[in-house]
């Protein structure tokens, strides 16, 4: 079956199969009943009175001295864990604690006996250390740590400590009526020393001031030099500046004034241009229309009356070329069909006949017809 114990216990389990015996620090271990065994051991610590009556020290003085100590069974350190099982193993802990506390009187003892009254007395905490120093050494073989040790009183049936306080008193009283006395002597000194260096400190004082004024008045002066010397620079680069300024502004309106000005050239030369095409649009194109209207009307007059003159030719031509035979003819027969004027009646008819029908002959022959070159009025283009 399973056993547990907590943190400031251990158990030790031996018997079957548990050779050397299992020790178990503040947790469960299984143990076989009726063949194994399952012992406790406390590790709690234990807070002893170590009291040592009437114990002469080294100048043969008796004195009784009682310290506290807190020593404890050590869980945690295996080897010191099996010396304790086998010191304490089955005891309890008033007899771990009686134990512990006869090694650390018999210890106290021993370093009483190497020491005076007065070492003790004055010092204690070397006698604490002494004490847990050589009773660690010690108890530690048992398992036991010792985990402080401190002295907690000292006394004796012979007066010894009180006249050694007795003394004591009588020096620190007269220390300090020597103090006292000193201390007013001193008070006396250091008063009028503090008199004397007040009225110095005040002269000083005084007198620092007074260089204190100068030199502020000297660098005052010598500060409004320097700034009305800056102010007055700083007039002259603003007033520079300033003018700067404004000729940067001159510069860039007549820059202004530049581009508007080539603007407007621009805009005019545009307004010119769109005057002339304009004009041209208005003016030259309908003159040249006009010119070459009147040039094509010329063009016609004069074809019509090359025309006409042609045409006139060719009639004149034909005319002679139809009275050619009639003028040269010495003799005319007529032939008269019974019907219409004979004689000198009828040839003149025959001419006029052929007469009448000349135009369209000579229209015929040269596509231009005499009636309408005579009757057709000029036409403008």
């Amino acid at each position: 079956m399973f056993f547990t114990c907590g943190p400031n216990e251990a158990m030790v389990v031996s018997g079957f199969c548990r050779s050397p015996p299992v020790m178990v620090a503040g947790g469960r271990v299984f143990v076989l009943p009726c063949i194994q065994q399952i012992q406790r051991i406390s590790l709690n610590t234990l807070t002893l009175n170590v009291k040592s009556e009437k114990v002469y020290t080294r100048h043969g003085v008796p004195i009784s001295v009682t310290g506290i100590a807190q020593v404890k069974i050590q869980g945690q350190n295996k080897e010191m864990l099996a010396a304790a099982c086998q010191m304490f193993l089955g005891k309890t802990e008033a007899e771990i604690a009686q134990i512990a506390l006869e090694t650390l009187e018999g210890h106290q003892r021993a370093i009483m006996a190497h020491m005076t009254v007065e070492e003790i007395y004055k010092d204690r905490q070397k006698f604490s250390e002494q004490v847990f120093k050589v009773a660690s050494s010690d108890l530690v073989n048992m398992g036991i740590s010792v985990v402080s040790y401190t002295l907690k009183d000292i006394h004796d049936d012979q007066d010894y400590l009180h006249s050694l306080g007795k003394a004591r008193t009588a020096q620190v009283q007269k220390d300090a009526r020597i103090g006292e006395a000193e201390a007013k002597r001193d008070a006396g000194i250091r008063e009028a020393k503090a008199k004397q260096e007040k009225v110095s400190a005040q002269y000083l004082s005084e007198i620092e001031m007074a260089k204190a004024q100068r030199d502020y008045e000297l660098k005052k002066a010598t500060y409004d030099i320097e700034v009305n010397t800056r102010r007055a620079q700083a007039d002259l680069a603003y007033q520079l500046q300033v003018a700067k300024t404004k000729q940067q502004i001159e510069e860039q309106r007549v820059q202004v004034q530049v581009v508007e000005r080539a603007q407007q050239v621009a805009v005019q030369e545009q307004e010119i241009a769109r005057r002339e095409k304009e004009l041209e649009a208005r003016v030259r194109k309908p003159a040249e229309a006009e010119r070459y209207r009147l040039e094509r009307l010329a063009e016609a007059e004069r074809s019509q009356l090359i025309m006409q003159a042609e045409a006139e030719a060719e009639s004149v031509r034909v005319a002679e070329e139809i009275s050619g035979p009639l003028t040269s003819a010495k003799k005319i027969t007529l032939v008269s069909s019974g019907s219409g004027a004979v004689g000198a009646a009828k040839v003149t008819g025959e001419v006029l006949d052929i007469l009448s029908r000349l135009p369209e002959s000579v229209e015929r022959l040269t596509g231009v017809s005499i009636s309408q070159v005579n009757h057709k009025p000029l036409r403008t283009a």
